[in-house]
């Protein structure tokens, strides 16, 4: 049959060790044969951002503000062993954090679910959506060793030169320190894609921080989004019959396990870290969890939830058989399709995608499935296939269908 037609490239961000392997395999085997696939290609690998010193990942960003659409394979962050392997120049920074803080979105990941892998919660009879704020905190602290005695205060000089100091702690020995950051603009539009998000999926929307011991922190982030929802919000959202509510973040920790899911879980940058890896391991695996970057001006970047799968690379390089899980960053690649056929109106892209995915939940549900999934499926005698052989099922799955 003929090749789909793209008529805007997808930015496409390639990666690091297996899921760099992965990614090959899928455009080979999933993507190529069936579409004229457009791209305006950027090396994210580590070896790469080395050589730039790190301007490919700033600049495959500034490409994903201009083209709307981008797909990321996971990516090495390098710590001091990376440093040493790699010969790097310098520690670099998360490309995930460069890229959020420059597109300021809000991440969205949610499990994949598919029959014969239940969740550990057993109430958990609908998908959790973590809602994660993508700028700042943690991932944008400074941070430093204090070697011996002394006092550590954070500095405030406006505009007019005027000082404002707040002892942080007076160290009588040896310690770390760190100062984190967010900006109101930033919480503001965090607010704004989970209200919008939350409406478009006509899902209850929780959000939850630690007000009560952080009192300006975090308080401000419940502040903003308590008079965005009254301002913009409310009445839109009484009209789907769907609710918002503010707890705290342990009360929320334990309202989840006992709910039945169903619902959106706005969380701040490092609290939706894990608490996507937690609500992803319940449910089957790191693997198989959607991950999209929502900013507000309207520009999608997919990516899956999990990391560079070093172990099964380093089996790779040694010439052994790998069954590592794709899924995630296959449904990275379709969420991006349909994000792309949705904006230029190509329904026919759209259709592949959707058609895509479900060819990789029917090949599992069929008993062809990886090694992780299989280790934890309620399917009697499951295929276990190593990393190719599993991508060339769900090719097989996907022709199947479409004759």
């Amino acid at each position: 049959m003929d090749k789909i037609k793209m008529t805007t490239p997808i930015v496409e961000m390639d990666g690091d060790e297996m899921t760099r392997i992965l990614w090959q395999y899928i455009k080979d085997e999933l993507l190529l044969p069936f579409i004229d696939l457009k791209t305006d290609y950027y090396d994210l690998g580590l070896v790469k951002r080395n050589e730039t010193d790190d301007k490919i990942t700033t600049e495959s960003a500034e490409a994903t503000l201009k083209y709307g659409v981008a797909v990321k394979c996971a990516t090495i962050t390098p710590n001091a062993a990376r440093m040493k392997e790699y010969d790097l120049k310098e520690m670099y920074r998360s490309p995930n954090g460069t890229i959020r803080a420059i597109l300021d979105g809000t991440v969205f990941r949610t499990p994949i679910k598919v029959k014969g892998i239940d969740p550990c919660v057993k109430n958990w009879k609908k998908p959790i959506t973590i809602a994660r704020h993508a700028y700042g905190d943690v991932y944008k602290a400074s941070e430093m060793v204090i070697p011996g005695p002394g006092i550590v205060e954070l500095v405030y000089t406006d505009a007019d030169g005027n000082v404002t100091k707040v002892p942080v702690h007076e160290f009588t020995s040896p310690g770390v320190v760190q100062g984190m950051h967010n900006l109101n603009r930033s919480i503001e539009s965090f607010s704004r894609s989970c209200f919008n998000y939350a409406i478009d999926q006509k899902q209850d929307l929780w959000f939850a921080t630690k007000d009560t011991i952080s009192k300006k922190y975090d308080h401000t982030f419940k502040d903003i989004f308590a008079e965005i929802y009254e301002k913009e919000y409310r009445s839109k959202f009484e009209e789907l019959g769907i609710t918002y509510f503010y707890t705290l973040i342990d009360d929320a920790v334990a309202r989840v396990m006992k709910a039945e899911g169903g619902f959106i879980w706005a969380c701040k940058n490092y609290d939706g870290d894990v608490m996507s890896d937690m609500i992803s391991s319940a449910c089957g695996s790191l693997a198989m969890m959607t991950s999209v970057l929502v900013s507000p001006s309207g520009v999608y970047e997919y990516e899956a939830a999990h990391g560079t799968v070093q172990r099964h690379y380093y089996k790779y390089l040694a010439g052994e058989e790998t069954s590592t899980n794709s899924v995630a960053t296959i449904f990275a690649w379709t969420g991006a399709l349909k994000k792309r056929g949705e904006l230029d109106n190509i329904p026919e892209l759209m259709s592949f995608a959707e058609n895509l995915e479900r060819a990789c939940i029917d090949t599992i549900e069929s008993g062809k499935m990886t090694k992780d999934l299989a280790l934890i499926t309620e399917l009697e005698n499951p295929t276990v296939l190593n990393s190719l052989d599993f991508i060339k099922a769900v090719r097989e799955t996907l022709v199947a269908a479409c004759q």
